[in-house]
């Protein structure tokens, strides 16, 4: 069961996350992103990584996509009076992907609750002490390289997005 929930939930990421990068409206591109981001933490936890599951909700779908609306209304891409409301063909793909994303939830959640109760195998969990510890030892130069370029990325929005006189 799990590992075919593993299987919906990997071609969930993919097909999501090909949207994302093939859409135009931009708006449109940050729901199909947050859709593969939520299913990539479906994947996480199904790998037995439950904190990894939540720094992709918690980080990438909160924090990161707070950003990116950030850009794009720093970019001021057009009025919302101007915009129409689009036809549901095109939110119909992000609504496919929730619901899978969803039911798979339920059956994990159902599958989980069902077990038999003397008979529980308790894979490998990672504290957050331990996973800490490997980060910031063994990659720290890697976090500080990449919070430089969140940096020089909201500073080049707000020179891209300041008006000229």
């Amino acid at each position: 069961m799990e590992q075919t929930l593993f299987y919906i939930m990997a071609a969930v990421t993919v097909i999501a996350t090909i949207f994302a990068i093939s859409e135009k409206h931009p708006v449109h591109a940050i729901i199909y992103l947050v859709t593969s981001f939520f299913a990539l933490a479906v994947v996480f936890y199904l790998l037995a990584a439950p904190l990894i599951a939540m720094f992709e909700v918690i980080i990438y779908a909160g924090a990161v996509m707070v950003l990116f609306m950030f850009v794009i209304m720093m970019l001021d891409l057009g009025s919302p009076e101007d915009a129409k409301r689009p036809p549901l063909v095109h939110c119909l793909p992000a609504l496919v992907l929730s619901g899978i994303i969803l039911v798979s939830l339920v059956l994990l959640v159902s599958s989980r609750s069902a077990a038999i109760p003397g008979v529980a195998v308790a894979p490998h969990v990672v504290g957050v002490k331990e996973f800490a510890m490997t980060l910031f030892s063994k990659y720290g130069v890697a976090i500080e390289i990449i919070s430089m370029q969140l940096l020089f990325a909201v500073v080049g929005v707000l020179y891209l997005g300041r008006r000229r006189k």
